[in-house]
């Protein structure tokens, strides 16, 4: 298998995951993983009747970071990735992080302190490019 990165951008509503080959920033959108569960609650009964807002969407965060970082571990699981680049909110990428294994924790290149999310692709390439 050749020589792949995963660039990973994202927040608490939205991670979209790119292609490139070594370290080029020749992005190819793969997947695009939206957070639906603040579509209905997404919570428990229970969840929802204690908990505030602020609270229910640090929990719906929190849900989604995990099923963001299941698909990372997948990834590399299944060697479909050599390294990974994550962009992402301050908090929500902290929030991943904690949520992957030791092992994937070890292919990021580089972590991104920015929000790109919302961003087409040819100017997500243009701000990886001035962080590095």
């Amino acid at each position: 298998m050749s020589d792949i990165t995963w660039v990973i951008v994202a927040n608490g509503e939205r991670a979209r995951v790119f292609q490139t080959q070594g370290l080029a920033l020749d992005l190819q959108e793969m997947e695009d993983l939206v957070n639906t569960a603040g579509r209905g609650t997404g919570l428990t009964d229970k969840e929802a009747e204690v908990l505030d807002r602020g609270e229910q969407k640090e929990k719906l965060e929190a849900k989604f970071s995990k099923r963001v970082a299941d698909y990372l571990e997948q990834g590399r699981l299944h060697q479909k990735y050599h390294r990974l680049i994550i962009a992402a909110e301050a908090k929500f990428l902290g929030m991943v992080r904690a949520d992957l294994s030791e092992e994937t924790q070890r292919l990021i290149f580089e972590g991104v302190s920015d929000d790109f999310s919302e961003l087409d692709v040819v100017e997500i390439q243009k701000r990886l490019r001035k962080e590095r």
